[in-house]
């Protein structure tokens, strides 16, 4: 270490020191000899502290000036005097007499520095990274703050009962089994028979639907058209049929007109000093049948209360449609009923259209088109539309009609859709079908004879082995035949209410071809939906006790050979009657 009393530095034991010696008559003389340095090796202490600041002022200080002055005095060794070289001479030779032998330098310990860079080439070579001067202080950090913290385990979740219809999860492999799914083949190939089996099932249904309407199509079409002559004195439901027709004709008579023409007519409405009612022609109806046949009932509305303006009539049977036009023709030219050069009011325009109007939508018939048909009817419909919107008819009548639409729920509605979007506001649909009463009474009747039937046999067997076939529902006379082909309800309630088929025969009229029940009150609550109103329900034989007095519906009658002139009494046989019975009449009002 440096001793500053002495100007000179001094070995420290345990420490390689540097060795000066300066000579007064050097530093006299202004002369540098070159100071030589000698390294002891001794062995090392403990770390000293370190000095303090202004000790460590003091030791640069010192050490910048013996860099200077060993700078200044090799420069000046070249220019010495002889004396001076013989002193340097001397001073070597007692440096070589104080260094230690090539043997002692090998043995001597390698220095830390010296083995930190040895260990970083050698890392280098192996294509590591050395330490640097920050990893075992950043390396403590970072094990401290990766020290696991000791944590509460989370609740055990619940145990999960796996569903006894999937498969328990396969783990999935390379190749063409993890592109494959994890369901098993014999899963596949039910889904994929289940699916064909709904696609059959569909196909079969849609089959089944449009042999219905191609039976009842082909059937209409294959009825002969036979006179009024034939049908007043040769047929033999002559009475039923004149009776059926009256009842249409008490229909057309009382609910036809609208409100304002009834109250016109009965002079039930006021109107303001000095006018009266509106002309009669100024108001005229718009009327489109479902159903229309062969025009059966146009010489009924030509007869009309409230004069009819334009008539049209669609049906499914081209021949049909056929007929009904050249009965039609055959007013305007004078031959039918009311028509032509015979007086009253003139003959309404007909149109005449071959469609199905139970099971497509009415929308893309040219002359609907033109008289208005409201799309938006029924559920699901705007509430704007359904109050300010409505079609154009006046009237939708269906006689003897509506009950082939409830071969299903989707058929049922597209038939109300059709009604309700061609009515306007206040508009009637009226119609006739078979009543689902007398049809419910006559199964609950049919099965509990069945069930005391059983009963009575319940402990004999057949004889040879024979199976007895079991009975079906089935009622009649001479005149009709009603026949069920599968089971019915036991206490003749028809639930679900659509697709309750039977097999209808009419004397003379209709043959034996598939209609199905329409259930009242799922009607009538099916009819709500389409915001139709019902006004009036009555079975044939109710309305003939209602309206056989009334002045214009009793004459009615006589001129139409229902009543007897001199009696009074009915022209229909009791089996007729029975027959009509089997029907009731209907009026339900657009709100």
């Amino acid at each position: 270490m440096y001793d500053p009393a002495r100007d000179r530095w001094e070995e420290q034991p345990g420490n390689l020191v540097h060795s000066r010696t300066v000579s007064l008559v050097e530093r006299a003389s202004g002369v540098l000899q070159p100071i030589h340095c000698e390294l002891k090796q001794q062995k090392q202490p403990p770390i000293p502290t370190p000095p303090s600041s202004q000790s460590r002022r003091k030791h640069k200080i010192n050490k910048m000036g013996d860099y200077y002055r060993s700078g200044s005095a090799d420069a000046y060794a070249e220019q010495s005097s002889p004396a001076a070289d013989s002193h340097k001479r001397k001073l070597e030779d007692e440096t070589s007499e104080q260094q230690p032998p090539a043997d002692q330098a090998n043995d001597r310990p390698i220095s830390k520095r010296k083995r930190l860079e040895e260990r970083h080439q050698k890392l280098r070579k192996r294509g590591q990274a050395p330490p640097s001067a920050y990893s075992r202080r950043d390396g403590d950090e970072t094990a401290a703050r990766a020290a696991p913290r000791p944590r509460s385990p989370s609740p055990p979740l619940p145990p999960r009962s796996p569903s006894p219809e999937v498969q328990a999860r396969q783990r999935k492999r390379p190749g063409g089994g993890a592109r494959r799914g994890l369901v098993d083949p014999q899963t596949l190939r039910r889904r994929q028979e289940e699916r064909e089996r709904a696609l059959e099932e569909d196909a079969m249904r849609n089959s089944q639907s449009r042999g219905v309407t191609d039976i009842v199509r082909q059937h209409y079409n294959a009825v002969p058209q036979r006179g009024r002559e034939w049908r007043k004195t040769e047929s033999k439901i002559k009475g039923l049929r004149s009776f059926n027709n009256w009842v249409k004709s008490t229909l057309i008579q009382k609910f036809s007109p609208d409100e304002e023409f009834v109250a016109r007519a009965i002079g039930t409405k006021d109107w303001a000093d000095g006018t009266g009612p509106p002309p009669m022609e100024e108001k005229r109806l718009l009327v489109i049948d479902l159903g229309c046949g062969k025009g059966g009932d146009l010489g009924k509305w030509q007869l009309a209360p409230q004069p009819v303006d334009l008539y049209v009539g669609l049906d499914p049977a081209e021949v049909s449609i056929i007929q009904a036009r050249e009965r039609y023709a055959g007013m305007r030219s004078g031959r039918g009923p009311r028509g032509g050069r015979r007086g009253g009011p003139p003959l309404f325009h007909g149109e005449f259209r071959s469609k199905d109007c139970f099971g497509e939508w009415l929308g893309d018939v040219d002359i609907v088109q033109q008289v208005g048909i409201d799309p938006n009817v029924g559920p699901g419909g705007s509430m704007m539309a359904s109050r300010w919107g409505g079609g154009g008819f006046d009237v939708v009548t269906s006689m003897f009609a509506i009950h082939y639409a409830f071969e299903s729920e989707e058929k049922a509605r597209q038939m109300l859709r059709n009604v309700a979007g061609c009515l306007k506001k206040g508009g009637r649909f009226i119609g006739v079908c078979p009543n689902s009463d007398i049809i419910s009474a006559r199964v609950a009747e049919f099965n509990a004879k069945r069930k005391d039937r059983e009963a009575a046999k319940q402990d004999a067997e057949p004889e040879d082995g024979e199976v007895e076939e079991e009975a079906k529902a089935e009622w009649g006379n001479s005149i009709y035949r009603v026949r069920f082909p599968g089971d019915t309800p036991e206490d003749g309630i028809f639930r679900p209410p659509f697709g309750w088929k039977y097999s209808y025969f009419m004397e003379e009229a209709v043959g034996e071809i598939p209609e199905y029940v329409v259930p009242w009150e799922a009607f009538r609550a099916l009819t709500e939906e389409y915001n139709l109103e019902l006004q009036y329900r009555k079975p044939f034989m109710e309305v003939w006790r209602d309206e056989k007095d009334d002045p214009e519906l009793g004459p009615l009658s006589e001129r139409m050979g229902v009543r007897d002139r001199t009696t009074g009494e009915l022209t229909m046989t009791p089996e007729e009657q029975e027959a009509v019975s089997f029907y009731h009449a209907f009026c339900f009002y657009k709100v």
